[in-house]
Formats: C-alpha cells, structure tokens, sequence
C-alpha cells in the first residue's frame, strides 16, 4: 500500500483564505471524478466557506464527552471506514479533546497517510513549533496548539494562502471572519496593519527556507555539484587582511543588484590553527558583513582555493569575490600561481570576481635576514662553532690514518648539522665554510695550503654548505611554526578569558579592562568617555604617557605601562570591539530603562482611548438614541414603546455609571488612596449577594461553602464587587454545560474563596497581563466592559490585605483564588490594609 500525500495550505493569520482554498480545491477534485471527503471543516459561521460544503460527502463527527461536556471531533474510524482518495482536514494543529485516541489532530492525519488516503489540510504560521516563540513576541498571544517542523516538512506540498494585510483587515471589517461584536478588538489586538504584516513576512520566509531546503536536498540527492542560480549568492573570501572592508562592499553590492541575493561571508583556517589573519580585523569584518544583511562562516582546510570553492559550491553560490594577491610580483614568479588562479581554475561555474585594493601587489622587499630563532640562540650556534670547531679538528688529527679522509668530511658534516640545530641559518653556513676549509688546509693533500686543484673538490664544497643550508631552513622553520603556535595559544587563552571575564562578569566594562591589564601585563587600564573617568583597573606607575585607542566618537582607552609588543597589538582590536560593544549595551540598557515607564504610560493611554471610544460610546450613544427618539415631536410613541426607550436609556445610564466608577476606581488603586473600611465580615453574606447580581442559580454555579468558615477582615462592599469580577469571569469562560465551581475553605488564619472554570485556561506565564488594565488577554467580548475587572479586583483585595492569585485547574481552566486574613488573626490585619487608605 502506498503512502497517501500530504497538501499543506499554510496562511499568515486566521481569515486569508484557506478553509476556503481547501473546499474549493476539494470541489474541483470532485468534479475530476476523484471520491473526495470532507473529514473535518470549521467554518466558523462564515456563510461563504459553508456554502462550499454542497455537493461533499460530509463524515459525521464523533461525539465525546468530557467532565460532562460533549465534544465533537473528526471521527477518525469512520474516515478509515469510508476509505475515500481524499480526505478534507481542517486545522492541522487542533488538539483533540481527552479521550480521542490520539492528542494531535495531525497524529489523526498521518494514520490516514499511513492508510493510503491522501488528505488536504489547513495550517496557520503561528502554529509552526519553531516559529511559536517569535509570534508570541510579535503579537504577545501564546499559541499552545502546535505542529512539529519536521511532519510540516515531510508535507509533499506546503502552498501558501496569501492576502495583503490590509485586506485582511477590510475582510475582517466587513464581518467575513469574526461576528461583529469581536471585530473592534480583533482589529486594535491581533490583526493590528504591522502585526499582520511581520506574520506574512515571516510566512513567506519560512517557505522560501523550506523551497530551498528541498532543493539542496534534490540537489545532494542526485550528486548535482554545478550551482543552479535560482537566487544570487554571493560569496566574499576573507583574508583578515586591510582588503576586507572592500571587498564586502563590492559583494553586498553584487548581491543586491537581483532580488533576494544572499551575502555570504567565509574565512579559511588552517588546520593546524596557525593563522598570519588579524583576530581584530576579522572581528570587525563580521560585524560588517551582518551590518550589509549578510552571514559570516569560518571553515578550516589546508588547502585554501579547494576549501573556498568547496564551500561556495556547498552553499549553492553563483558568485565568488576574492581579492588581488598582495605578493610582489618576484614572489609570484618564484612561487608560482597565487590562490586567485588557483580559484579561477576549480570554480568552474562559479563566477569569479578578483577585486583589487589598496594593499595589493606589495612592494619588492629584501628577504628578512632574521630567521624565528631568538638571538641568544644565534649566538650560541657561533660560539659551539668556534670552539667545537677546533676541538673536533685536534680530535680527527691525533686519529688521522690515510683512510680516514670520508670519515673526517661526515664529522664536520655532523658538526654543521648540530650548530645548525642550535644557532640556525648563520651559525652553520660560518661553521660549513670553516670546516671545509679546514678540511682542505688540515686533511688534503698538499698539506697546511688551500688549493683546490680539481674543479669537482669547488662542487663538493658548494654541496657541503648547501647541505647545511638546508639544514638551518629547516629548524629555522620549525621553530617560526613553534613560535607562531604558541602565539596562538596564548592569543586563543587570552580571548577566552576576555569573552568568558565579560559573560561571567556582573560589570562587563570593569571585567574587559581587568582581564585586558592582566593579559598584556599593564599597570593600569583606563576607559574615558567625555571627560569622565568611566572605569579605571590598577594604578599607573612612572610618569609614561599612557597609550590612547579610540574606542568610540566620545570614549578612548587610556593603557599605562609598557609599550605594547606586535601580538599585543593584534589583539588590541578585539579589546576595543569588546569595549564599544560593552559600552554600547550599556547605553541602550540605560535608555531602555528611560522608555519603560513612558511605554508603560503609553500603552495605558493607548488601551484607554480605545476602551473609551467603544466601551463608553456603545452606552453613551444607546441612551442618547433612546432620550432624542423620546423627545421627537413627529412620532406618537406607545405606552409600551415609551418604557421600552425609557429603560434602554435608563440600562445605558447605570452602565455608564459603572464603567465610570470602575474607572475612577482604578485610578484610586494606582494612586493608593483606595478608601477601604474592613471590618469582621462573613463570607457567605458576601457571596450570596454576589450571585443574585448577576442573576446566578444552583444550575449555573456548582457551589461547595464551607458551614464552619470563620469570619474575615474585609470592605463587604469591596469584596462583593472582587467576587462579582472573578465569577462573572468564570462564567463567561466555561464552556456549554460546564458550570463553574466555587468553593470556600480555611488554612489557618487564611480565608480563600476559590473561583474554578474549565475554560481555555491561560499560560502561567501570562498570568501578570491578567491583572493589567485595559486588557482582556484574548477575550474579544469587548460588549461588558473595559477590561479593568481583574486589575479592580486585585487592587481592592490587596487594599483589604489579602492576595488574588491564579492557578492552572487540574484538566484544564482557569483558578482564581482570595485570600483573606481571618478575623480571628489579629486587629492588625485589618487595621493595617487600611490604615494608608483613606
């Protein structure tokens, strides 16, 4: 049995389109004589998607009952029973209600794909596992019902249902997504123009990834190693020479000269981990490189030309820019093709930039004379030579024999390889000639001269020095990569210890400078910004004039002690970068701190002004309606029509009147001078009271009060209004047929006056933004109110001395718990929570 296929419509937000989509692309499947059925649809009472749905067979849903509450799902048994070709499945991410056999909707979709049918279904961007937390962060909703990455990947089609945001908007306006009663706080909540706009951005990026996942996968999969330039990539070679900054540049300009070209980045490290680049320079050249939109890479080879054109190939690039050698033109004769041929020539078709720059083609320069040995070493190769010399020709004359003569030429030859061991290139090219001369003035015949009678005897000697040449290259080499290498290392421990003094620091200046001064073995460390002594590490000794280095436009640091040797400057770049990163942050924590409290401030202005401008408006307007349409002389209204007015101005009235004392109440909190008169009060005169106003029976609440429950320190008026709050919360929140519960319980000398719902529950972490005013956390019910009740309802309990706290309910839903001080705990409770309140 074949696997059936998967067809993922993917929108950017609910309302673009793709219930629709599906039905009308299961429609046409009808028509083209496949068997098609509908397995599961939510049209959410919109008129257009439901007329979709004749002329599809429609599967009827399973029936679940949970805590007393009927659920319907997609009955996945009868789908399997009908076994059609394809299967219509609505909102991939659903989850199931308890008692299904799998959580996850889309666990029901792959058992379908695993029985051969094929299936078209329905996902939205903020459902995607990965995305989840960026769009919280965009639209400050958690989503808790999510799809793994990897089963949307394994879709065979993902197909994007696109509509511009403000068109949304204008659907979403005219009543074609949400009733009409959600539809003003949709607009100013979720669907906000750049909301919508940073979900659609985020869509098509998440496809486009995906569309070029699947093509370096096709690609691997069929060996295909030429670039197929779908989109320009460019890929820019770093040295961490002066050059890089241009040729960044050149290729961020070549990337964006198509649309959507792609800036890339990459550095090659020799895999011994020696490096003659600039630490500080590529640490700048990768800020640059994200500042252009690009990605910085570092990948280790060997063979430099072959790494580059192995990673551009990987990347799938079309371009590679490389800079113009900076050999001489001597050296590039005598060394042969540079690695910019060497690229020319395996890039096949890539296309290859060579960008010159300032720093190219250097100037002829003499070889240096000085080779990696250190100078004392020099000098004790020229004084072994010296005496080992002549202690090693008394030594071969005492043993002289006429057929000692091969034996005598090895011995000096082992005496220049040892000096040259020791001393290098000099010492033994001194102790080569001098030992070949000896051996021709002591050991040839004719004797105590120097002649050279035969032209071979000049060869030999030209030989003999070269062997020792050769010999003092090489340890003069060995010993450069020995110095160069611990070089590395000590630069690779410093690093460290600057990021990890800066990570682990509490103070990220004061840690930079500290472990700046002990590396580099200062007396002090200054950082200056303006005229201010910022931060200051050790204490200056001598009268030396510190080393300056800018660090940014008003900052510089100030280095006291010796001057810096050519390793310390190299990584002096990376200080300075670590420093203005530093200081920057500072500035931006600082500044951060300065705008919360008047986003804060903003943001309760913002949710005001639109509070006001619907929930007082909708009152305002109804009362005012029902007083003019009274007063109006050419209509004769009834009896009947008269009272009717008369009450619907006089409900507009009252509720006018409550929102206005709701908001003079929460001014009063935020204030602190909420008046608060507490005094014994018993619980149960409170709540009683509480659901005769809002018109609650045994049917509607579940209610489990405790005979025995002491009496409480509390405002009975305030307290009636807290539980009027939280249970008419609770009430909306329930679903059909669930009742809340609400419960009364002691702990010692504490109170608490649980109100338990089996709503949709909210995120512990969100738990603070339920006590924000102005908001409602998702509820788009914006016809009871403005928001305030959770905010009025913690301020009056807090005010009373007690708490209003949250709790997930056991299976689902939402607890809210008061808890108060009992009466039997002391005046004090009571008189302290109102004590400051007049």
């Amino acid at each position: 049995m074949h696997r059936g296929r998967l067809r993922v419509l993917l929108g950017a937000a609910p309302g673009v389109g793709k219930t629709f989509a599906m039905l009308e692309a299961g429609r046409d499947m009808r028509r083209d004589g496949k068997d098609v059925v509908v397995a599961v649809v939510e049209t959410h009472g919109r008129p257009a998607t439901a007329a979709l749905l004749d002329g599809l067979e429609v599967v009827p849903r399973a029936e679940i009952e949970h805590r007393g509450v009927r659920l319907s799902e997609m009955d996945l048994d009868a789908v399997l029973a009908r076994r059609p070709t394809v299967a219509l499945v609505d909102e991939f991410a659903h989850t199931n209600a308890p008692g299904s056999r799998h959580e996850k909707r889309w666990q029901d979709v792959a058992e379908l794909l695993d029985a051969g049918i094929h299936v078209v279904t329905t996902v939205n961007i903020q459902h995607i596992e990965s995305l989840n937390d960026v769009v919280r962060t965009i639209t400050g909703a958690p989503q808790r019902e999510t799809v793994p990455d990897a089963v949307l990947r394994a879709a065979d089609d993902v197909e994007l249902v696109d509509l511009a945001p403000q068109s949304l908007r204008d659907r979403l306006a005219e009543g074609n997504v949400y009733p009409a009663e959600r539809v003003d706080a949709a607009l100013s909540n979720y669907f906000r123009l750049g909301n919508l706009t940073a979900l659609r951005e985020l869509a098509l990026l998440w496809l486009a990834d995906e569309v070029d996942s699947a093509l370096r996968t096709y690609r691997a999969e069929h060996a295909i190693e030429a670039p197929w330039e779908a989109r320009e990539r460019v890929v820019v070679a770093l040295t961490g020479g002066p050059e890089g900054e241009t040729l960044l540049r050149r290729g961020a300009r070549i990337a964006a000269r198509s649309a959507g070209g792609e800036l890339l980045a990459v550095h090659v490290s020799a895999q011994t981990g020696l490096r003659d680049s600039n630490p500080g320079a590529l640490v700048a050249q990768a800020a640059l490189t994200e500042q252009l939109g690009g990605t910085f890479h570092q990948v280790v080879g060997e063979d430099v030309p072959d790494a580059l054109v192995t990673f551009a190939r990987g990347q799938n690039a079309s371009q590679l820019v490389i800079g113009l050698s900076r050999r001489s033109w001597l050296k590039a004769a005598l060394t042969g093709p540079g690695i910019g041929q060497t690229v020319i020539r395996q890039a096949g078709a890539i296309d290859v930039h060579i960008v010159n720059h300032a720093a190219a083609g250097a100037r002829l320069a003499l070889p240096r004379l000085t080779g990696a040995l250190t100078v004392r070493r020099r000098v004790l190769g020229f004084l072994l030579a010296l005496v080992g010399g002549p202690l090693l020709t008394w030594g071969l004359v005492a043993a002289r024999s006429e057929q000692s003569l091969a034996s005598d030429v090895l011995a000096y030859q082992l005496l220049v390889v040892v000096i040259a061991l020791v001393g290098g290139l000099w010492p033994a090219l001194f102790t080569a000639l001098m030992s070949g001369l000896t051996l021709n003035y002591v050991f040839v015949e004719p004797v105590h001269t120097v002649t050279v009678t035969e032209p071979v005897h000049v060869l030999a000697l030209a030989l003999y020095v070269a062997n020792g040449a050769l010999v003092s290259l090489v340890v003069d080499q060995a010993a450069r990569r020995s110095r160069v290498a611990r070089r590395a290392a000590a630069e690779s421990e410093m690093l460290i210890g600057i990021a990890g003094g800066v990570l682990r620091g509490q103070d990220a200046l004061g840690a930079l400078l500290a472990r700046t001064r002990e590396a580099f073995a200062l007396d002090a460390v200054r950082l200056r910004v303006g005229d201010a002594l910022r931060v200051e590490k050790g204490e200056p000794a001598g009268t030396r004039p510190p080393t300056v280095v800018p660090v940014a436009d008003d900052a510089v640091l100030e280095l006291h002690g010796p001057p810096l040797d050519r390793s310390a400057s190299r990584l002096l770049p990376v200080v300075v970068t670590q420093a203005a990163a530093a200081l920057e942050h500072e500035r931006l924590t600082a500044t951060a701190s300065e705008i919360a409290p008047l986003l804060e401030t903003d943001q309760v202005r913002s949710a005001l002004l639109s509070a006001v401008s619907h929930d007082l408006r909708r009152p305002l307007t109804a009362a005012a309606t029902a007083i003019s349409s009274l007063r109006a002389d050419d209509v004769e209204w009834s009896p009947a029509d008269r009272a009717e007015l008369l009450a619907t101005a006089a409900e507009s009235v009252d509720t006018l009147t409550a929102l206005v004392t709701d908001l003079l109440d929460v001014s009063r909190v935020q204030a602190g001078v909420l008046g608060v008169s507490c005094t014994a009060t018993d619980v149960d005169e409170v709540i009683l009271p509480a659901l005769d106003e809002l018109h609650l029976g045994p049917d509607d609440v579940e209610l489990d009060l405790d005979p025995d429950l002491p009496r409480v320190v509390a405002d009975a008026a305030l307290l009636r209004r807290v539980v009027v709050n939280v249970l008419a919360n609770a009430v909306q929140l329930s679903p059909a047929g669930c009742r809340p519960r609400l419960t009364t319980s002691a702990f010692g000398d504490r109170v608490e006056i649980r109100v338990v719902d089996h709503g949709p529950g909210v995120a512990a972490e969100r738990w603070p933004d339920l006590f924000l005013p102005f908001q409602r956390l998702g509820d788009t019910d914006n016809t009871t109110g403005l928001g305030l009740g959770l905010a009025l309802s913690r301020g009056f309990t807090e005010g009373m001395g007690g708490t209003l706290t949250p709790e997930d309910t056991p299976g689902g839903g939402l607890t809210m718990v008061v808890s108060l001080p009992t009466a039997g705990a002391g005046a004090s409770a009571g008189t302290g929570a109102g004590a400051g309140r007049p």
